[in-house]
């Protein structure tokens, strides 16, 4: 054990040994020598011709000192001895070497987060080989190197040796793993019309905090400050910054290497408006009229360059659909410093003429090439436009398949052809999820679900999933074509299973149901779905009223459940119409969706009813995006055909609609059953609005704040027919404020909310807190 203890420093002694050992000189000797006989001694492995070849000296003339230095710094050099000497003798020169020792076991010692196996992939020594101190150095930095990859900066790793018997070592790598050198600050220098707590969200890479022992994103990955450049530029310059630019990262370590410290200096440049907005033609008998009409830009809008790239998308479209090719649209910025607007030309050029020889797909495994393929609007011998070319490339990265995507064109067989080269690196697309919920009403729930994205390699959607809660259960299978029939059509199929055991209520429900729907695009943020629905929704176990023989009370639920028991088929054709200003996502800071539905029941089956829904959500940001705004309108109806009247699994209970009171705890009510359990409604209405803001706490800790107020109602029943009397199906408003704390975890996003029902009914069913928790892992 005597050898490991030196360390570094034997393997250091034994190097300086073998390069400085002098020519052993003979006494009396001249400076040069002339040898006839050369003698090998110490050799076991080595051939003696393999150590001529290297010596290189000369016989029967003479041979300087400096030639003598150069043949041993030869044989020392080769890798092959740990010491060399030379020794003239006369006429012969004796060449005494001793051959480096052969690795008999290497071994890894301290290392706890990467196993053995995977330590020896990374390192080039092996068993039964010649050992080498330069190529254990070299294991030793490797080693090093792959702990930095993983933040553990201070990580050090110290080859040793323990000589055996038979000229041979065992080879060991001690390993100081040391703690994960984390990012203890980013900093910006140079912003002002954003705080560092705004761009720190902006940015991939994040500060350490108070869950960085489950949050790995505070290790420093110098592959990911590029990636936060441009998430930078693009955050400045789709909010006016057109002259934004970083003009440096610096990052920086502890002098004990146990933390980083990343600051960006930057230079936001104005915030400029657009100015005149112009379209002119420099086509012959083009009319620049025809395409101002797809000007989506607007004068006196804040700058954004995606309003510009829809604006030429649309203007090169038009463009197509009237057969004029190679016309290219160039837009042309003039900056008025002075009143920080920018006036935009869009002018149409005629380019170069340039058509598609061939478009090769490389790279794919899995997904088959028909499903990068349609993502193209460019096929083989259309004209080649590279804004084309990009645009499909970004619509295969938004599929999710691919780790990356290449798209780039070269030139082909004539100087008017190009081939369009798409590269592309698969990555995995399925999941197997297990996950748990809670809510204050609900109870512990837990999931499972299996997703795949790209399922066959076909670009379709599978979805698997079931759910089991304290009183409710669900499970369901949902299949979509995004291509039906290789066209932009969405086909969806759905099954589901559904069940409630006295899930706040005293009945028991069953619902299972088929839907099958085709969706496809109306306009640019637009979408119509056309579907049909096949279900049986059953409710049963149903309490009777009765009176109870032990205390004479009465007991039981309304007569109108009672009555509405049983099992009922639902055959509807329906629709959605769908509205999102995100598709086309000219304004960063406010989002708005739109939504109208309206199913048509009694295509077969035993309910015949129209029901109608209709959603309005808005979302903005303000105060240096801080703060974020939210508002919600919902609302439905069922109407009954043929005077029939409506069953409890046909109506609304408000179950989410507005926070503050429990699941059934608002609608039409009997008040004189002795169960007073709710009945539904109709009708209903609700508002929703919030506003989260930050609470002043270390962005890191994932903690934020909001306020929000509700109203709506529940009301309307066709059999008002209760226990002793009429029920109560009014249109009463109920309103409630609150507030809430958002803590994002390694466990899933928690959200805390307190409420108070401000305007309410006396059988009203409140709930002040709720926690819930949706996380997978």
């Amino acid at each position: 054990m005597t050898d490991r203890k030196l360390g570094k420093g034997a393997l250091a002694l034994i190097s300086a040994l073998a390069v400085a050992v002098p020519v052993t000189m003979v006494p009396g000797t001249a400076s040069a020598y002339v040898f006839s006989n050369v003698r090998i001694e110490g050799n076991q492995r080595i051939e003696p011709q393999t150590i001529l070849s290297f010596l290189d000296l000369p016989r029967g003339r003479d041979v300087s000192g400096g030639e003598l230095n150069a043949a041993l710094q030869r044989l020392q050099n080769s890798g092959l001895f740990e010491k060399v000497e030379l020794t003239p003798s006369g006429g012969t020169l004796i060449v005494s070497v001793a051959e480096y020792p052969t690795i008999n076991t290497i071994a890894f010692e301290g290392n706890k987060r990467l196993k053995d196996e995977n330590l020896n992939e990374i390192i080039k020594s092996k068993s039964r080989r010649v050992y080498s101190p330069a190529q254990a150095e070299a294991d030793a930095a490797a080693i090093s190197q792959v702990y930095a990859a993983q933040g553990r900066l201070a990580a050090r790793v110290d080859p040793k040796i323990i000589r055996r018997d038979g000229n041979r070592v065992d080879l060991v790598f001690e390993v100081r793993e040391g703690d994960v050198t984390e990012i203890e600050r980013i900093g910006f220098v140079g912003n002002r019309a954003f705080s560092d707590q705004r761009l720190r969200n902006v940015l991939q890479t994040k500060q350490a905090g108070i869950l960085r022992t489950f949050i790995k994103r505070d290790t420093f990955a110098p592959e990911r400050l590029p990636v936060d450049e441009q998430l930078l530029t693009d955050f400045y310059r789709s909010r006016g910054y057109a002259d934004f630019k970083v003009q440096a990262v610096a990052p920086e370590v502890a002098r004990d290497r146990d933390a980083f410290y990343i600051t960006f200096q930057i230079q936001e440049g104005p915030r400029y408006t657009f100015g005149n907005v112009t379209t002119v033609s420099e086509v012959p008998g083009v009319d620049a009229a025809e395409f101002a009409a797809q000007n989506r830009v607007r004068t006196g809008e804040v700058y954004n360059p995606t309003s510009i790239d829809t604006t030429i998308r649309r203007m090169e479209a038009l463009a197509i659909r009237k057969g004029l090719n190679f016309v290219t649209i160039e837009p042309r910025i003039t900056r008025n410093l002075r009143t920080q607007k920018l006036d935009l030309t869009f002018a149409l050029t005629r380019g170069q003429r340039i058509f598609v020889e061939r478009i090769d797909i490389e790279g794919n495994t899995a997904t088959l090439d028909e499903v990068i393929r349609r993502q193209f609007g460019t096929v083989e011998g259309d004209p080649f436009n590279q804004r084309e070319i990009r645009n499909s490339a970004e619509r295969l990265r938004a599929l999710g398949y691919f780790a990356d995507v290449k798209a780039e064109s070269r030139p082909g067989s004539a100087a008017d052809q190009v081939i369009v080269d798409v590269n592309v690196e698969e990555q995995p697309t399925g999941s197997l999820s297990f996950g748990m919920s809670y809510g204050v009403s609900s109870g512990v729930g837990f999931n499972l679900s299996l997703s795949e994205k790209n399922f066959l390699g076909r670009g379709q959607e599978l979805d698997v999933s079931v759910a089991a809660g304290a009183d409710n259960q669900s499970s369901g299978i949902t299949f979509i074509e995004p291509y039906f029939l290789g066209r932009n059509l969405r086909a969806r199929a759905q099954l589901w299973y559904n069940t409630t055991d006295r899930y706040n209520a005293d009945y028991n429900t069953r619902s299972v149901g088929f839907l099958t729907g085709l969706e496809f695009p109306v306009s640019e943020n637009g979408r119509l779905e056309l579907r049909y629905k096949l279900s049986k929704d059953t409710l049963f176990d149903v309490d009777p009223v009765a009176v109870d023989p032990d205390t004479g009370e009465l007991d039981g639920s309304s007569p109108i459940l009672y009555e509405e028991q049983g099992g009922f088929f639902t055959s509807a054709l329906g629709y959605t119409y769908s509205y999102d200003s995100r598709i086309a996502g000219l304004d960063p800071l406010t989002r708005y969706r739109l939504k109208l539905t309206q199913d048509f029941a009694g295509v077969g089956g035993d309910v015949e009813s129209i029901t109608t829904g209709l959603y309005a959500g808005a979302e903005s940001n303000a105060w240096r995006e801080s703060v974020t705004f939210l508002g919600e309108f919902e609302a439905g109806a069922v109407h009954m055909l043929n005077n029939d009247n409506s069953r409890f699994l046909d109506r609304y209970t408000g179950n989410g609609k507005i926070r503050g009171f429990e699941p059934n705890g608002i609608g039409p009510r009997d008040l004189n059953a002795p169960n007073e359990d709710a009945l539904g409604g109709n009708y209903f209405w609700a508002l929703r609005t919030e506003v989260q803001f930050p609470l002043g706490l270390p962005e890191e800790y994932g903690i934020g704040g909001g306020l929000f107020a509700d109203a709506g109602s529940v009301w309307g029943l066709d059999n008002t027919n209760g226990y002793q009397g009429e029920v109560d199906d009014g249109m009463h408003v109920r309103a409630s404020v609150g507030a809430s704390v958002f803590w994002t975890t390694p466990i899933g996003p928690l959200r805390f909310n307190f409420s108070k029902a401000v305007v309410k009914e006396d059988y009203d069913l409140e709930q002040n807190f709720d926690l819930t928790i949706s996380t997978k892992f």
